[in-house]
């Protein structure tokens, strides 16, 4: 676990792939309860310590997660979230397929399979799918790779892996999807970059960027920026 921002209301971690955030049926510790270990540890903290969940990545992603640390930034930010709009969420993407325009909108309507834990992404409205929008832009390409920046306009089940992937674009990795095999260390090549939102207190700009894993490939896709 890495802290990218922390204040008395609100504290910022960067996930690794291989961390849930909240507890599952895997009995693993989730990154919730090692943000509590890490700020019991630092301010003394005598007794349990609050901690609030705003919003969850999925466990083979990588990137920002955002915790509230009292109750009045959790119920600020919780409705933050729900209001589109006013959290800014910049996603990076490894793909094979390079996409065919460098940078377009897509709208889908998305229908989730709670069975299956998988959604699916159809051109047309239709019973129970929730209308999902996305922006992305090619930011470079590798040998065998393409880097996408993905900016999510809506919140939805796996809407970027399923929506890369009815572009023809899956994310690496991703064999839910449709990758050709799976990452070595069971993660899938999506990374929350960048998030940024007025503090819910303060009301001051937060802008925090978060690391990319270390590992080959992403290193190389990084210093793509720099060319």
């Amino acid at each position: 676990m890495e802290v990218l921002y922390e204040d008395n209301h609100i504290i910022i971690v960067n996930k690794a792939s291989s961390e849930i955030v909240q507890g599952d049926k895997t009995g693993d510790v989730p990154l919730s309860e090692m943000v509590k270990a890490y700020i019991k540890e630092k301010y003394a903290k005598p007794g349990a310590v609050f901690l609030g969940v705003v919003h969850r990545l999925d466990r083979p992603v990588s990137g920002v997660v955002v915790f509230a640390r009292t109750s009045k930034a959790l119920e600020r930010l919780n409705a933050m979230f729900r209001e589109g709009g006013r959290i800014q969420k910049t996603y990076w993407a490894i793909v094979r397929n390079r996409p065919m325009e460098p940078e377009a909108e897509l709208v889908h309507y998305l229908v989730r399979n709670e069975q299956q834990n998988k959604s699916y992404a159809y051109s047309s409205e239709r019973s129970g799918a929730k209308r999902s929008v996305l922006n992305y832009r090619l930011l470079g390409s590798m040998d065998n790779y393409h880097l996408l920046e993905v900016e999510l306009k809506t919140g939805r089940h796996h809407q970027i892996r399923c929506q890369l992937a009815k572009m023809g674009s899956p994310i690496k990795g991703d064999l839910k999807y449709g990758a050709e095999r799976s990452n070595p260390d069971g993660s899938i090549s999506l990374h929350a970059r960048r998030i940024r939102f007025e503090h819910p207190v303060s009301k001051v700009m937060i802008d925090v960027v978060a690391p990319v894993p270390n590992d080959r490939l992403w290193h190389s896709a990084e210093a793509l920026q720099g060319e």
